[in-house]
């Protein structure tokens, strides 16, 4: 097997991309620490082009050297916003129609394996702080909650690994949005 040159690729322009329908997601960063965290999501969210991500709190925006060194440039190609509190921003986003789910572990959470995706609906995940998880208020905000499930010793995963998770099952369940 043959891999694939950048060319044979046939990768869109930022402004083919700007233009391209978009999967109805949104993703909010709640004061996210690490800027490689940052970028990696502005990657995966151009790779499975999202509307967009929320930036807040101490969450690092562009332009900054450690945001581009994982996001290889997707930081240029997909819509961000800053909001200073999330909280604003989950109003914001459900004032605009949108589901708005935490990714957090709580009591009533529903697995992210389990949960429907309607293509009818518009969809914001919320992603806490790679510690402290999402906020507690931002949580109780929310109209519902999802979590990963997961097997081994650790309850944790990386929160750009998390967002990968996440985007993917969306994207999976919506593809055909995006056709």
């Amino acid at each position: 097997m043959q891999k694939l040159t950048v060319e044979e690729l046939n990768r869109i322009s930022i402004e083919n991309f700007r233009e391209a329908k978009k999967l109805p997601l949104v993703v909010v960063l709640d004061n996210i620490r690490s800027l490689h965290n940052v970028g990696s999501v502005f990657r995966t969210a151009d790779a499975f082009r999202l509307e967009g991500i929320f930036l807040c709190g101490i969450t690092a925006t562009p332009p900054a050297i450690e945001i581009h060194k994982t996001a290889l440039g997707a930081e240029d190609s997909v819509e961000w916003k800053y909001e200073e509190k999330t909280i604003d921003a989950v109003n914001k986003l459900k004032e605009d129609g949108y589901v708005v789910l935490a990714l957090e572990q709580v009591k009533e959470s529903k697995m992210l394996d389990k949960y429907k995706f309607e293509g009818s609906k518009k969809y914001a995940i919320i992603l806490g702080n790679e510690v402290k998880g999402v906020q507690q208020e931002v949580v109780d905000a929310c109209n519902d909650t999802i979590e990963i499930p997961q097997y081994g010793t650790k309850h944790s995963l990386n929160v750009s690994v998390s967002a990968g998770i996440a985007i993917w099952e969306v994207f999976f369940q919506l593809r055909e949005k995006l056709m």
